[in-house]
């Protein structure tokens, strides 16, 4: 396998660990907040255990794209982790990790954190920007 990356983004989330665990398991939630915008998730498939698959049918500039993943571990309200293929990549076979880990931090926030690893090289930017984006995005939606 050639040299792969890891992204690694955190961020305090104004929500307890159950709530922000959740939303990355709702198919719904997941369509308004996953994908930094103007990238737009068409359909959602999330199969919740392990083995289960999660699957994203996003738009990009016109472009559809397919992201696909087995869970490996869920762990509720601690860590979710995932793999990751995008039928974008020079090799769509590639599969990477995605871990998400949530803390508590005092009595109604989390502490999120994010380590996608085994990535192409060539990816390392788009998916930084990307995920602090859509962290972004999850603690917008979860504020309101």
């Amino acid at each position: 396998m050639s040299d792969t990356v890891t992204v690694v983004v955190q961020r305090v989330m104004p929500a307890t660990p159950e709530v922000v665990f959740d939303e990355w398991l709702d198919p719904e939630a997941l369509r308004e907040w996953m994908c930094p915008h103007p990238v737009r998730v068409v359909e959602v498939a999330v199969e919740t255990r392990v083995g289960g698959t999660v699957r994203f049918d996003v738009e990009n500039s016109g472009a559809r794209v397919l992201i696909s993943g087995q869970f490996l571990a869920i762990e509720r309200p601690r860590l979710l982790r995932f793999t990751w293929s995008n039928s974008d990549w020079e090799d769509p076979t590639q599969a990477s990790v995605v871990n998400v880990t949530f803390e508590p931090v005092g009595s109604e926030e989390t502490l999120m954190s994010i380590e996608h690893s085994l990535l192409p090289p060539a990816e390392f930017e788009s998916f930084h920007t990307g995920w602090i984006a859509t962290f972004d995005q999850l603690a917008g939606k979860l504020a309101h």
